[in-house]
């Protein structure tokens, strides 16, 4: 195991900021089967009603820049505590609630388009005494959904179905803070104490395939994402700002520690068409875009397994080109998404960002 710190150069892009007058915990764009994505969602915090907000990107092609205007919206129960797009047309949000909803972004007969209710999971996350626990993330593979929460609890959904598919009660004994999908039938999942656990969803057993650490000490784990092409590649973000990566096949320790931001690290996402950029943000409001495609410089070959800078052993830092895409806030940046050259955050100043023209 490695740990090192990152170098920071600030670029400029085409920046366009939107205030909306709440914070935002989470915004994702709307994959597209055919074109490019113009429009996102965003998800709230804090309110007495929050809400869940369909936004169209519009792109200016004369004054080169793009807009961001809000199409429609829906009331929420609860702080938005997840967001994510099964396909083109359905997403499924959790809620600090204990609930799971299934929506789409569905188009009226006038061709004006709303965000359409189809099924709630309700209270499925909640504890001993039956007051209800929020339910801190989900993730998804085709049909079938997995959310977890602070009750320590595991509920696996479809969404074609009403009925939950299957509980497991006793998953942790403490909060569990992050899952994702690993393979078809596997889940990781990691808790408030650091620990990261391999989840079998054919076995019977109610226990854990694998279990280790995120680190030698009690670290939290904030977030969690796999390499693209190579989904044994975990990398892990946690509350001191810290990038950690593992080889799950050989899944005791992690391959290497990479110290980062300066506060804990919100999120973390690789670019979905090209795995050599990896984007981050912070509780400090910094914005990322981790580069790793200088192959004139570096001579990597990210799709050869036994190169991959993840998993280099030594020397990261020298492997990657770390910049910042907009200047650092006072508030949180707690959420992003990349949709080709276009990024989107959202922040606890209760504004949104649209980063335009982003160099791959």
């Amino acid at each position: 195991m490695v740990s090192e710190s990152s170098n920071v150069t600030t670029m400029s892009h085409n920046l366009h900021g939107t205030f909306i007058s709440e914070k935002i915990s989470k915004i994702r764009w709307k994959p597209e089967t055919l074109g490019e994505s113009h429009f996102f969602i965003t998800g709230s915090v804090d309110n007495d009603t929050n809400k869940i907000r369909l936004w169209d990107a519009y792109e200016n092609i004369e004054e080169d820049d793009v807009y961001s205007f809000n199409v429609a919206e829906y009331p929420y129960c609860g702080d938005v505590t997840e967001l994510k797009f099964l396909n083109s047309e359905y997403f499924a949000s959790s809620s600090s609630s204990g609930s799971v909803h299934l929506f789409s972004v569905a188009v009226s007969d006038v061709g004006e388009s709303y965000i359409k209710h189809h099924r709630t999971w309700k209270d499925i996350h909640y504890f001993k005494n039956s007051e209800p626990s929020p339910s801190t993330a989900l993730t998804f593979h085709e049909n079938d959904i997995v959310t977890v929460g602070e009750d320590g609890r595991i509920n696996v959904l479809n969404a074609q179905s009403e009925n939950i598919v299957r509980t497991i009660d006793n998953a942790d004994s403490c909060s569990i803070q992050c899952v994702i999908f690993i393979r078809h039938n596997e889940v990781l999942t990691s808790n408030l104490r650091g620990q990261m656990k391999v989840w079998d969803l054919r076995s019977n057993s109610n226990k854990a395939a694998s279990t280790f650490m995120l680190s030698g000490d009690q670290v939290t784990p904030t977030c969690l994402t796999f390499y693209p092409t190579q989904r044994h590649i975990i990398i892990a973000g946690d509350e001191l700002g810290a990038l950690t990566s593992w080889d799950l096949r050989v899944n005791t320790y992690p391959v290497n520690v990479l110290n980062a931001h300066e506060g804990s690290i919100s999120e973390i996402s690789f670019h979905p068409d090209d795995p050599d950029h990896l984007f981050t943000c912070s509780s400090a409001g910094e914005l990322w875009h981790w580069s790793t495609k200088n192959k004139n410089k570096y001579s990597i070959d990210l799709q050869q397994e036994e190169s991959n800078v993840w998993l280099a052993p030594e020397n990261v830092k020298n492997k990657m080109e770390v910049l910042t895409l907009m200047p650092t806030l006072a508030k949180p940046i707690n959420t992003l998404d990349i949709s080709n050259c276009k990024v989107l955050c959202g922040c606890d100043n209760e504004a949104i960002y649209l980063i335009n023209g982003v160099s791959l």
